[in-house]
């Protein structure tokens, strides 16, 4: 990536933070709704950094983390059929289901293959006639146009043995769950850079409204969100709630107008389970029926596949920011990387696996002071 180093550069970020703590008049608390966010803070220390003057909780910002368990239970049931080469991203191969994931499947003879894009499952189809593949499409909006438009491409090519399975969920839905909730503290977001490079970010700006909060669309360097951070901190001080951009280099208000008329062709709004957290009206998109044809979960009739969380993972609670991982009495012991209980620990993107490889020095955490995660900018 062309100039990273600047939007890493210690000493802004000591400056940035200084400038934080000196607006800050009381402790602020607010949420950042993306897994790559969450990383960036644990693994540079960001949250220390601000000593006190903000606490980050972590939203539900990871789709794989969100995808619900049943839908993973059909995943694995349609990765064991004989008939089916089933294809996934690989963050999604070892996210728990109820008995097993889609990594163990493939160790025991499923076709399970990794694709870097839906268009690889398309030409898997078309190398494959005798075969149904299936792609898992998982992701909030920002991956949504690219599978709309695998489907698009399935439909224009007459491809009837290629089918999604679409488990995509929707950013502003799930902040106003959380914002209307009894049990609230949120007082600002940073919102998803990438989600908004497509969606923009007209959505936010009657939720900002409404709920009396200030939103900030914010990048993922340290740099860019300890701007958005700044950003949100100024507005609270000064009593305003309204949307900002700090992303422009890749935001813009309307967002991507093309990629948004696609996924307008393909999906419809729908009510849509959120894995720990339950279900979210509207949240969710599904096919539409004019691509009945090319939606696996009505191809294979999977819609009696259900499935009940298990009492002792609390990843329900982690999302939904009424939790830090460490405060999991099964962190670091029952549930690891290698034997997770629940998708935040084994995804890329997930809370409870940033705090595992990264937040070993964090007052409470089972992991203190086993010689790794030391904050990468220091305190000042």
């Amino acid at each position: 990536m062309k100039y990273l180093s600047e939007y890493r550069d210690p000493a802004l970020a000591r400056s940035l933070a200084r400038r934080i703590r000196e607006t800050a008049t009381r402790p602020w608390t607010l949420m950042e709704v993306c897994g790559g966010q969450t990383h960036t803070i644990v693994r540079q220390g960001i949250d220390e950094l601000l000593d006190g003057a903000i606490e980050m909780i972590h939203g539900p910002g990871c789709p794989v983390c969100v995808t619900p368990l049943e839908q993973i239970d059909r995943a694995v049931h349609l990765a064991g059929r004989s008939d089916v080469i089933f294809t996934s991203f690989g963050d999604m191969l070892r996210v728990p289901g109820s008995d097993c994931d889609l990594q163990q499947v493939r160790a025991r003879g499923g076709a399970v293959r990794i694709v870097y894009s839906p268009l690889d499952a398309l030409r898997i189809a078309e190398q494959h006639p005798d075969k149904e593949v299936v792609f898992f499409a998982v992701g909030f909006e920002t991956t949504a146009p690219a599978n709309a438009m695998a489907v698009v491409e399935a439909a224009r090519r007459g491809l009837r043995n290629f089918s999604v399975l679409v488990s995509h969920v929707t950013v502003p839905p799930a902040m106003e769950a959380i914002l209307s909730a009894p049990d609230n503290r949120v007082q600002g977001f940073l919102a998803a850079g990438h989600v908004c490079t497509i969606m923009g970010f007209t959505e936010y700006e009657p939720i900002a409204a409404r709920y009396e909060v200030p939103i900030v669309v914010t990048g993922f360097e340290p740099l860019d969100i300890l701007e958005g951070m700044l950003m949100v901190v100024e507005q609270l001080e000064r009593g305003e709630w309204r949307v900002q951009n700090q992303y422009v280099r890749a935001v813009k208000r309307d967002g991507n107008e093309a990629a948004r008329r696609t996924v307008h062709r393909v999906f419809e709004l729908r009510d849509r389970q959120w894995r720990g957290i339950g279900m979210i009206p509207g949240s969710g998109l599904a096919m539409r029926p004019a691509f009945a044809a090319w939606d696996a979960e009505l191809k294979f009739d999977l819609a009696g596949i259900v499935a009940t969380e298990p009492a002792d993972c609390h990843a329900g609670e982690v999302l939904r920011g009424l939790m830090k991982p460490f405060d999991c009495p099964s962190f670091g012991a029952m549930c690891t990387p290698e034997h997770p209980m629940g998708a935040p620990m084994v995804s890329s993107e997930g809370a409870c696996a940033a705090y595992y490889n990264y937040g070993r020095y964090r007052t409470g955490s089972p992991l203190a002071h086993t010689g790794a995660g030391l904050p990468i900018l220091g305190h000042a």
